[in-house]
């Protein structure tokens, strides 16, 4: 995780792009991102979208989708100063509290 935000901040460096990552920009991008991917699915059914990996164009847009919704997530985390994993094992640790297994 840390190698692939460092290779983040690198690639943003190299094209002086740092001073338009702020968080807001950031948080900005991400939900444009995730927006895009929840374009791909819209309109199809459940089961349609349960193969959506099946047609190579559409699994090449879902995972290139996955990965920008991924990359300016990590970028978030490391202008915020956020561990991603720390931080998501801490919020399992709170839902299991909150909503135990019957």
């Amino acid at each position: 995780m840390a190698q692939l935000q460092h290779r983040l901040a690198e690639f943003a460096a190299a094209r002086n792009w740092q001073p338009f990552h702020t968080p807001k920009n950031l948080a900005t991008a991400l939900s444009v991102e995730a927006s895009e991917l929840v374009e791909i699915f819209q309109w199809l059914t459940p089961e349609q979208s349960a193969r959506v990996m099946d047609d190579p164009d559409t699994a090449h847009r879902v995972t290139d989708e996955v990965a920008d919704v991924f990359a300016y997530l990590l970028q978030l985390c490391e202008v915020l100063g956020i561990d991603p994993l720390t931080a998501l094992d801490a919020k399992i640790d709170r839902n299991e509290r909150r909503f135990p297994a019957k």
